[in-house]
Parts: C-alpha cells; sequence; structure tokens
C-alpha cells in the first residue's frame, strides 16, 4: 500500500516528511540528555539527530528497493533541514555551502565510526565512537549506557520493513527505559 503511494510524488514526499518527524522527535527525547549524558546543546543535538537518522539509514541499506530511493530523500530531507537551521543561526549565504560540507562530511565520517563498532560487535568501539562524537569524551568511558541505546535501537530496527518506517514510524527504545540491556564490562 505504500509503496503505491510512494509512485505519486506528493504522497512520497509526505512519507518523508512523517518518517524525518518521527527521527526528529525520537533525538529530542528528554531521556538522551539526562539519563544518556548527550549534551543539551546545538551541537549535542544535532549529533542525536545524526546519530538517529544513521541508525534509519542503516536499516534502509539492508532493505530491498525502493528502501534506497528513501534512503536518497531522507538525506535530501535531512541536510535542508541543516541548511535552514545554519541560516536561521545567522550563518550568511557564502558561508553555508561551506558548513554544509563540513557537516556531510562530519555525517558520513560518524556514520563510518558507528558501523565499524556495530558490524564487528564491539561495544567498546561502539563506545569509543559515541564518547568522542556525541559525548565530548575521548576515551570514551561515559558513553556505556549511550552505546547500549544504540545496540537496541539497532536490534529493535532489524525487525521493521520499509512499510513499518514509513508507516508508523522507527520504533525507537526509550532513552531512559531500564529495558536497555546493560552489557558486563570485563
Amino acid at each position: 500500500m505504500i509503496l503505491g503511494f510512494f509512485r505519486r510524488a506528493e504522497s512520497r514526499k509526505r512519507l518523508i516528511v512523517g518518517l524525518h518527524r518521527h527521527i526528529d522527535r525520537a533525538a529530542r527525547a528528554p531521556g538522551l540528555y539526562r539519563a544518556l549524558h548527550v549534551p543539551d546543546t546545538v551541537e549535542g543535538r544535532f549529533e542525536a539527530v545524526c546519530l538517529h537518522v544513521y541508525l534509519v539509514l542503516r536499516r534502509l541499506r539492508q532493505l530491498p528497493p525502493p528502501a534506497e530511493d528513501v534512503a536518497q530523500d531522507l538525506v535530501n530531507a535531512v541536510f535542508a533541514q541543516f541548511d535552514a537551521s545554519l541560516r536561521e543561526l545567522g550563518v550568511g549565504d557564502v558561508g553555508v555551502p561551506k558548513r554544509m560540507k563540513k557537516l556531510g562530511s562530519a555525517f558520513y565520517g560518524r556514520a563510518g565510526g558507528y558501523d565499524s563498532g556495530l558490524d564487528a560487535g564491539d561495544h567498546g568501539a561502539l563506545a569509543l565512537a559515541l564518547g568522542r562524537n556525541v559525548l565530548g569524551d575521548a576515551d570514551g568511558k561515559r558513553a556505556g549506557p549511550l552505546a547500549e541505546y544504540v545496540i537496541a535501537a539497532d536490534a529493535a530496527l532489524a525487525c521493521a520493513s520499509l512499510d513499518d518506517l514509513l508507516g508508523q514510524g522507527p520504533r525507537f527504545p526509550q532513552a531512559d527505559d531500564r529495558s536497555i540491556p546493560a552489557r558486563a564490562e570485563s
């Protein structure tokens, strides 16, 4: 059903806007900032959005067509939001392209680091990448709970179909939910 609507431009845009809205809502969850210590700053909110977009894009890469098209439309929508946010923050027309290039590079660099940790099942590497990028914690010592959240979110999204993502939206765990499994540190 959703894929049929996806063929029409207006419906396609509406589905992407809805998906983007679900991601933004997850990235603004108070528990991320209170329980998982994501800084409640412009940079912290950027990192939270990037992290949730990354998780959805990771799932979309695993799904059959037209998931690749959805992923590209989502990236376009997210970066259009970043562009608008820079302009709202007072960055001039001349400076926006340079900043957008830096944001794109930062986003894809983070995605590579997170993929490495998740793909290898290496909690320590994931915590290190999250600590460095999200928490400003170079050694990743405070990032364990955030790594658990990311692992739980990745597992929850692994069950989502394209229809699920575009319909009900991606399901992320509650950031302060005690049901996120804790790993024993060795």
